[in-house]
């Protein structure tokens, strides 16, 4: 896509909708409808995903293969339920910038951080620091405080919370670095979400894991609303691990089948403090049904049972869209969407509404949070019942994300008409 102008005209919209390569893919998508019957206005894929068209088709395969084979589906489906895990491997890689060998997809977001932390969390008496956002979204503050507690220390001591500037509501990378540096005696993980679920700031994670590991710290990232929306490279930004959900850009269904990294480096260290279950156990011996574990050379190695097939399909099937298109064609939609959203809000003439998200592209995904004065839900409630779906997050702000693969210029053109009819409306 080429834009060398914007517009505030419906007609802008359309032309940009008729010139976008992948307008076509809105139609594998089911969109919700309004009481009307015309669609909704769907801003929510930063927390829950639209559901793909050709689920219903690979959850029916496997519902089919289960009817007709029984036991025998582990070897005989469509998909063999035996490897089942291993489809995913090499188009989930393309998407965080990973080796197959690095992802795996298991469990669900917050249980893997854990099992990250049992890993990469190993206090000592010098070093028992986690840095975390101050901001960060409630589940990774209660798991990180709960693995310090765990290990016999006071979150009151061992948290580190980055905090803005004041006046600020996001974090300046310097900033990030310079706690770092001054901590970095004390410190043992650097844990932060590479999107941040409230503002939409996505971190520099090259950066930060540099500074992590400059101090001899571990580094690793909760990257829920990073995958599937920003550029990602774990393994050649030297990510020690990250873990994320697929059930909001991915597109994978409601508390669908998490994923996790681990970057090579760690794959085969014979030290690596695990918890440990049968699938994760070498694969060419786990039906020898030994006693002694042995971890898979991979990723895989975090696995503690086996694929739960039915809560994984639909991610299959979204990943098969995801594999067709590409992320790089996605973030350039993105960027455009994102940017041609942000245009018309900051055109709307009022004082009521300002975006806390950061202005410059590479700060950003899809995601952009509108700052509402006085923390009125009540205008939420209007612009809601006007056929806008996106959320309300306490105190004072609305998220909403134009996802490249379903949304449409003219979405956001009419989302725009919303908020200044519901603004006028309202005090």
């Amino acid at each position: 896509m080429k834009i060398t102008s914007v517009e505030t005209s419906k007609e802008f919209a359309l032309q940009m909708d008729e010139q976008d390569p992948l307008s076509k893919y809105r139609a594998q998508f089911y969109v919700p409808k309004h009481s009307d019957g015309s669609e909704s206005l769907y801003f929510c894929g930063n927390s829950l995903g639209l559901q793909p068209k050709n689920v219903e088709k690979y959850l029916q395969q496997e519902l089919n293969d289960w009817k007709k084979y029984g036991v025998e589906g582990h070897f005989h489906a469509k998909n063999a339920w035996m490897p089942y895990h291993e489809f995913f491997s090499e188009k989930l890689s393309k998407i965080v910038g990973a080796k197959e060998k690095e992802v795996v997809v298991m469990n669900t977001l917050t249980t893997n951080l854990h099992l990250m932390m049992v890993s990469f969390y190993r206090p000592t008496a010098k070093r028992h620091k986690i840095v975390i956002e101050k901001a960060a979204f409630p589940s990774d503050k209660y798991a990180v405080d709960s693995q310090i507690r765990f290990h016999g220390y006071n979150p009151a001591d061992s948290l580190i919370q980055l905090t803005p500037r004041d006046g600020e509501e996001t974090l300046r990378i310097e900033d990030i670095e310079a706690v770092i540096k001054e901590n970095g005696a004390e410190i043992a993980l650097v844990m932060i979400g590479g999107v941040n679920y409230y503002t939409g700031q996505f971190f520099d994670l090259s950066r930060i894991t540099a500074v992590g590991h400059s101090v001899g710290a571990l580094v690793g990232f909760d990257l829920a609303h990073a995958v599937g929306n920003v550029s990602l490279e774990l393994h050649k930004w030297n990510v020690d691990f990250a873990v994320w959900c697929h059930y909001k850009y991915l597109n994978s269904g409601p508390g669908a089948i998490a994923g996790a990294f681990v970057h090579e480096k760690h794959l085969e260290d014979p030290k690596m403090p695990r918890f440990e279950g049968w699938w994760g156990h070498d694969k060419s011996t786990r039906f020898l049904m030994g006693d002694t574990f042995k971890p898979m050379p991979s990723a895989e190695a975090w696995q503690l049972s086996n694929a739960p097939v039915f809560s994984m399909t639909p991610l299959l099937a979204s990943l098969e869209l995801f594999d067709e298109v590409g992320m790089a064609k996605l973030k350039e939609k993105s960027t455009f969407l994102t940017a041609y959203m942000e245009f018309m809000l900051l055109n709307i003439n009022t004082d009521r509404i300002r975006i806390i998200t950061p202005k410059s592209p590479k700060d950003r995904g899809c995601q952009l949070s509108i700052q509402v004065k006085n923390g009125n839900k009540e205008f939420f409630d209007a612009i809601t019942a006007k056929g806008v779906i996106a959320d309300w997050r306490e105190p004072d702000v609305i998220r909403v994300a134009p996802v490249p693969l379903y949304n449409s210029f003219l979405d956001v053109y009419n989302f725009i008409q919303v908020m200044r009819t519901c603004l006028s409306e309202s005090k």
